[in-house]
């Protein structure tokens, strides 16, 4: 199908087929605009010369270190300079990035750098310690190398070689090792997981080339952008907003610590364009006071992503300056991959309570997306009524190559062909879909997922608990925290206080429930717990409050 009678000589070449990968991007950049600032951070810039320079010596830093095409590099960073620079510098050397959260407890990241294999670790001196504990627990621990950050505060320890020191040896004319194939993997990225362990889910040049080339599209974006790094690097590569940026010859700016003043500093002094932000974030700036606020002179474009932010805060947020388009994905996506596409011919007359209502749904699928759609549980399309709830389910070239050492789970995900996404939509007449409901169980809270099974497994092991169940209870400032449901043993006795405590020695501390409720649960005629009561109960709760 599609090839001419006669294709004698028509064949790949190096001339005609180069695999893609976003390392182009920096490459081009450097050549055509080497004088243009590339990267900001606090006082300091870089130009697109020098930051490459620094991937170079970043790729030979690590071939150095021992790491090898293939193998896999860690980070343990917030969004920092070498957090940039690894998102270019360790696929240079042929590796594959795995950037850690940096909220996650000890445990968790022992079993990421265990699954994934890191042979090196990049850690900032602030979470040192967590790094340290974990790799204590490891048969075959990476190499640790510290990024202190004197600025803020985090000074080098003493304990580890130091990143500036070791870029300042390295090479900075290495040979970029680029991929021969855009099938290769580029990026391996845990999720917060449905049940106790988090899976890796493995990112491949190709995606992450046309992610960058679909979000300058339905960002509506041009040459030079100012985009501030809010969206954490270790969600999604941050939406893969750094590879991106080389394309239009734009600034990254640096925010370590997320902050309604900082935000402000940051787009008042940097002329920050764009950035994107959880609700949370949203909430944080219109909510802020005078004194955190800062004068600016330009609309500043924002992706939000999760929860739809109220009518209320879209309205606040447009008085202070902002533009706000709501998008979705997951992180088997690379980020956004729905987007809601605004129809002014058809919408921007209504009456606001029906724009706020527009403005809630996920919406219709980016350009690099070959379909977006919502699934009955008999794998056909639910009719496009706004009422029938089913699965949302995607394909395309930024969905994962699939789990990192599970093909069980990668199988169960691809289903039918198509990406399966575990949440609940309904579709409108126009195709627009909508969240109807989370996956049952899954809590998001400030942009992070928490499983309310591993919650109810730390609670479980507490002498005085004989069953429970964790749900999500809306929260102003986090959109959702856990809240537990506890029925003690017989003559056992416990308090709130002491099951948070009890937790939060567990699990990282968005994970630890912020109320335990005490009582009989509610079950089926089998001994399930029905939750649906539960979130019932706690929505009505948090309603009447």
């Amino acid at each position: 199908m599609g090839w001419m009678e006669d294709e004698t000589g028509l064949e790949r070449g190096p001339a005609n087929h180069v695999a893609l990968t976003p390392l182009s991007h920096l490459n081009r950049a450097a050549a055509i605009w080497p004088e243009r600032e590339a990267m900001v951070y606090g006082d300091r810039s870089w130009t697109y010369a020098e930051y490459r320079e620094r991937v170079t010596r970043q790729a030979a830093m690590l071939a150095g270190l021992g790491v090898r095409p293939g193998d896999v590099v860690a980070t343990v960073l917030p969004n920092v300079p070498a957090q940039v620079e690894a998102s270019f510098g360790v696929p240079a050397c042929g590796a594959i990035l795995n950037t850690i959260n940096t909220r996650l407890d000890v445990d968790t990241v022992a079993y990421i750098l265990g699954h994934g294999g890191a042979k090196v670790v990049l850690a900032d001196t602030q979470f040192l310690d967590l790094v340290e504990d974990a790799c204590a627990t490891l048969e075959a621990a990476p190499t640790l190398i510290e990024v202190p950050d004197d600025a803020a505060g985090h000074p080098a320890s003493g304990r580890h070689p130091v990143y500036e020191d070791l870029l300042a040896k390295a090479d900075p004319n290495m040979p970029w090792i680029m991929p021969e194939d855009e099938w290769e993997s580029l990026a391996l990225n845990y999720t917060s997981g449905t049940t106790g362990r988090p899976k890796g889910v493995v990112y491949h040049h190709r995606g992450a080339y046309l992610m960058t080339m679909g979000t300058v599209i339905s960002w509506r974006m041009v040459l030079h952008p100012r985009v501030l790094v809010v969206v954490p690097l270790f969600h999604c590569n941050g939406w893969c907003h750094t590879w991106m940026m080389p394309v239009l010859g734009g600034t990254v700016v640096c925010l370590r610590d997320v902050t309604a003043a900082a935000i402000y500093t940051e787009i008042a002094e940097r002329d920050v364009t764009h950035f994107g932000g959880a609700p949370i974030v949203l909430n944080a700036l219109v909510n802020a006071p005078a004194a955190d606020r800062r004068d600016f002179d330009h609309t500043v474009q924002v992706y939000t992503a999760g929860a739809p932010p109220p009518a209320a805060t879209l309205a606040r947020m447009a008085e202070a300056g902002f533009e706000v388009t709501h998008v979705y994905g997951l992180t088997e996506t690379y980020g956004h991959v729905v987007e809601n596409v605004w129809q002014p011919e058809r919408w921007s007359s209504a009456p606001e309570a029906e724009k706020a209502a527009l403005r809630a749904r996920q919406g219709v699928a980016y350009p690099m997306m070959e379909g977006v759609d919502v699934f009955a549980e008999d794998g056909t399309p639910v009719p496009a009524d706004a009422k029938t709830q089913g699965e949302i389910a995607m394909r395309g070239n930024a969905v994962m190559k699939g789990y990192y050492r599970n093909p069980e789970a990668t199988a169960e995900a691809f289903a039918g062909g198509w990406f399966r996404s575990g949440d609940i939509a309904v579709k409108h007449p126009d195709g627009y879909i909508q969240i109807a409901d989370r996956a049952k169980d899954i809590i998001i809270s400030g942009g992070e997922n928490v499983s309310s099974v591993e919650v109810e497994g730390a609670l479980m092991h507490h002498d005085a608990v004989s069953l429970c169940a964790v749900v999500a209870r809306p929260d102003k400032k986090w959109g959702e925290v856990p809240a537990a449901f506890v029925e003690l043993k017989d003559g056992a006795e416990a308090t709130e206080d002491e099951l948070i405590a009890f937790v939060r020695a567990r699990l990282a501390g968005f994970k630890t429930p912020k109320s335990v409720t005490f009582g009989t649960l509610p079950k089926t005629s089998t001994g399930k717990i029905q939750k649906f009561v539960l979130r019932d109960r706690v929505r009505a709760e948090a309603g009447a409050a």
